[in-house]
């Protein structure tokens, strides 16, 4: 059987999005409607457990939040305290044992955990723990701090989380729920965003603002790099600590402002939608085309094709539709049906194409197949005179360890092809990225931020050889 991903199979992979209410009588409720918002960081699994003070209730299932609960599942589910999590797998095949939040019971009762990223060293800390006895029972990197948490010696959560977290390494934003208490922790390089907010008394931790505004909940801050914010009452601030260096260097994600996050989101603190903006008017800046007309692919490109259209004057126009319906397809397709679900998702209007110069916009470019799909679509089934494809991303030439599903070194274009070698491939007359420098400018405090997938420069080493090191680990699939 062979999966089929959205309409694109050739993009970075969401990772995945976690949302957490403390002190609301609608718990459950408010986080299946949380985790909606959050479904764009991970369609293959969802879960949500709840706590009454005494015991949890949980439901997790394969595919999409819409599609696994429903009134009466919610109903069943009583509490005040709720972690939520949606998956797309980065560490961990795509099955239920994987699906999150993981439940574990330990000394002191029962532990919920939702994680947002990649731990570096996972394989590593697993194999010793296996060696001194313990099973698992997912291949989940997650399942690795459980299990750290299980053997700290301290008796309060709070205090075996910190135990357990000097231990590994990598990208985490985490959340954490016992009986009656919820915890969220991001990682010291803050790779991945985590948010806290309020909703009248209840307290709430989402990766992104956008799920604090479907529940009307108020945004409060940013979790701060390496922070742990501990939640115990409605009646206290929360209590804050810190892990590992004070001042460490961070390294945001940029791919979050690129594509990840949603354009309505206030990610690393900055509207995602501005920065997104931005990249498209850099790039007009820097690759501009004689064209008539600018389109997006729909619709992760679209703010930077209003960008580039707004810098360059070339009016923006929607010569794509994207069919909202197409859901994920299992089937084992022929060449021809594999060309012709490109078409099901993603039809060129030809009365906006035809006899044009089109000068298309995109995000990013991994491997290279849609691209060329899209640029032939375009030319031959939308009756466009010139096909100018533009990326508002520098080329990904760097698979990702840090919490983003990207296709492997040897299987990124652009590692291995210049850009006249891809224009080539994906038939375009011409082809242009944006620069890391540009891109950097269109950001706050861009100094922040993790390039490694366009630079190979990995923030965090391993054994002393970032790339080299981290690939091996992570492409033997022992995580």
């Amino acid at each position: 059987m062979q999966f089929l991903d959205d309409w694109s199979d050739d993009k970075p992979k969401d990772e995945c999005g976690v949302f957490s209410i403390f002190g609301h009588p609608q718990a459950a409720e408010l986080t299946y409607l949380g985790l909606r918002a959050l479904q764009h960081r991970g369609q293959e699994s969802a879960g949500i457990v709840v706590s009454d003070s005494e015991s949890f209730s949980y439901h997790r299932e394969m595919g999409l939040v819409a599609d696994i609960f429903d009134s009466e599942t919610l109903a069943k589910m009583s509490g005040d305290i709720a972690i939520g999590h949606n998956r797309y797998s980065t560490a961990g095949s795509s099955r239920i044992e994987n699906a999150q939040p993981l439940v574990r019971q330990y000394k002191r009762g029962p532990l919920a955990i939702a994680h947002n990223g990649n731990l570096i060293n996972a394989f590593r800390i697993r194999s010793d723990l296996e060696d001194k006895g313990s099973i698992f029972s997912s291949t989940s990197d997650t399942e690795v701090i459980a299990h750290l948490i299980a053997q700290s010696q301290h008796v309060l959560l709070e205090d075996r989380i910190m135990d357990a977290l000097q231990e590994v390494r990598g990208a985490y934003s985490l959340v954490f729920m016992g009986k009656s208490i919820m915890v969220g922790v991001r990682d010291p390089h803050a790779f991945r965003p985590l948010w806290l907010g309020r909703l009248n008394q209840a307290y709430v931790l989402a990766s992104e603002t956008c799920a604090f505004d479907v529940i009307e909940a108020e945004p409060i801050r940013e979790v701060a790099p390496g922070e742990m914010v501990v939640i115990t009452s409605t009646d206290e601030e929360p209590q804050s600590f810190f892990i590992g260096p004070a001042k460490l260097e961070l390294s945001q994600c940029i791919f979050e402002h690129i594509y990840l996050a949603r354009p309505d989101s206030i990610v690393f603190d900055q509207l995602v939608n501005r920065p997104r903006r931005e990249f498209g008017r850099q790039l007009a800046r820097e690759c501009p085309a004689e064209a008539d007309i600018v389109i997006p692919v729909p619709d992760s490109a679209t703010i930077a094709a209003i960008g580039y259209s707004e810098e360059l004057g070339v009016p923006f126009e929607f010569g794509l539709h994207r069919n909202p319906y197409v859901g994920r397809t299992f089937m084992n397709p022929s060449q021809e049906i594999r060309d012709l679900m490109v078409r099901v998702k993603l039809n060129p209007v030809r009365n906006v194409l035809e006899g044009k110069r089109v000068i298309v916009i995109d995000d990013s470019i991994m491997r290279g197949t849609n691209s060329r799909k899209i640029v032939k679509l375009i030319r031959e089934e939308g009756g466009a005179k010139e096909v100018h494809f533009r990326v508002s991303s520098p080329p990904n030439k760097y698979p990702c360890f840090y919490g983003v599903d990207t296709p492997t070194r040897k299987e990124l274009i652009a590692n291995s092809w210049s850009v006249e070698e891809i224009k080539k491939y994906i038939e375009a007359d011409s082809l242009g990225y944006l620069s890391i420098e540009g891109m950097l400018e269109c950001v706050k405090s861009p100094r922040n931020f993790c390039t490694a997938c366009f630079d190979g420069n990995y923030p965090i080493e391993f054994s002393g050889q970032p790339g080299k090191q981290l690939a091996i680990e992570f492409e033997v699939k022992g995580l």
